[in-house]
Protein backbone atom coordinates (compact mmCIF):
# COMPACT_ATOMS: atom_id res chain seq x y z
CA UNK A 1 0.00 0.00 0.00
CA UNK A 2 1.67 3.24 -1.57
CA UNK A 3 -0.34 6.11 0.42
CA UNK A 4 -2.87 5.21 3.48
CA UNK A 5 -4.55 7.66 5.63
CA UNK A 6 -7.17 7.09 8.37
CA UNK A 7 -10.91 6.69 9.09
CA UNK A 8 -12.75 6.85 12.35
CA UNK A 9 -15.24 3.52 12.30
CA UNK A 10 -17.08 2.22 15.51
CA UNK A 11 -14.89 -0.89 17.53
CA UNK A 12 -17.77 -3.13 16.30
CA UNK A 13 -17.61 -2.71 13.01
CA UNK A 14 -13.61 -2.40 12.88
CA UNK A 15 -14.24 -5.86 14.11
CA UNK A 16 -16.94 -7.31 11.64
CA UNK A 17 -14.02 -5.58 8.70
CA UNK A 18 -11.30 -7.47 10.41
CA UNK A 19 -13.21 -10.46 11.01
CA UNK A 20 -14.66 -10.64 7.21
CA UNK A 21 -11.48 -9.75 5.62
CA UNK A 22 -9.80 -12.75 7.86
CA UNK A 23 -12.51 -15.20 6.27
CA UNK A 24 -11.80 -14.05 2.88
CA UNK A 25 -7.73 -14.34 3.36
CA UNK A 26 -7.44 -11.05 2.59
CA UNK A 27 -6.41 -7.52 3.54
CA UNK A 28 -8.76 -4.81 5.36
CA UNK A 29 -7.88 -2.64 2.37
CA UNK A 30 -9.20 -5.26 0.28
CA UNK A 31 -12.16 -6.07 2.13
CA UNK A 32 -13.42 -2.28 2.57
CA UNK A 33 -12.55 -2.04 -1.28
CA UNK A 34 -15.02 -4.49 -2.57
CA UNK A 35 -17.45 -3.58 -0.26
CA UNK A 36 -16.82 -0.05 -1.88
CA UNK A 37 -17.36 -1.45 -5.68
CA UNK A 38 -20.41 -3.81 -4.62
CA UNK A 39 -22.05 -0.30 -3.62
CA UNK A 40 -21.44 1.86 -6.64
CA UNK A 41 -22.37 -1.89 -8.63
CA UNK A 42 -25.41 -2.32 -6.84
CA UNK A 43 -26.43 1.74 -7.08
CA UNK A 44 -25.66 1.54 -10.80
CA UNK A 45 -27.89 -1.43 -11.25
CA UNK A 46 -30.77 0.09 -9.74
CA UNK A 47 -30.29 3.28 -12.29
CA UNK A 48 -30.40 0.60 -14.95
CA UNK A 49 -33.64 -0.53 -13.86
CA UNK A 50 -35.36 2.68 -13.17
CA UNK A 51 -37.90 3.46 -15.93
CA UNK A 52 -36.69 5.55 -18.74
CA UNK A 53 -37.70 9.18 -18.79
CA UNK A 54 -39.60 10.52 -21.73
CA UNK A 55 -36.35 12.18 -23.11
CA UNK A 56 -34.78 8.71 -22.61
CA UNK A 57 -37.59 7.45 -24.56
CA UNK A 58 -37.46 9.76 -27.67
CA UNK A 59 -33.74 9.16 -28.04
CA UNK A 60 -33.67 5.53 -28.19
CA UNK A 61 -36.71 5.68 -30.68
CA UNK A 62 -34.48 8.40 -33.10
CA UNK A 63 -33.56 7.21 -36.33
CA UNK A 64 -29.68 6.23 -36.36
CA UNK A 65 -29.40 6.76 -40.15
Amino acid sequence: MADTTTIRISRETHASVTRLAAERHETIDQTVSRALRALRQDSMARDLGAELTADELTWLDADAG
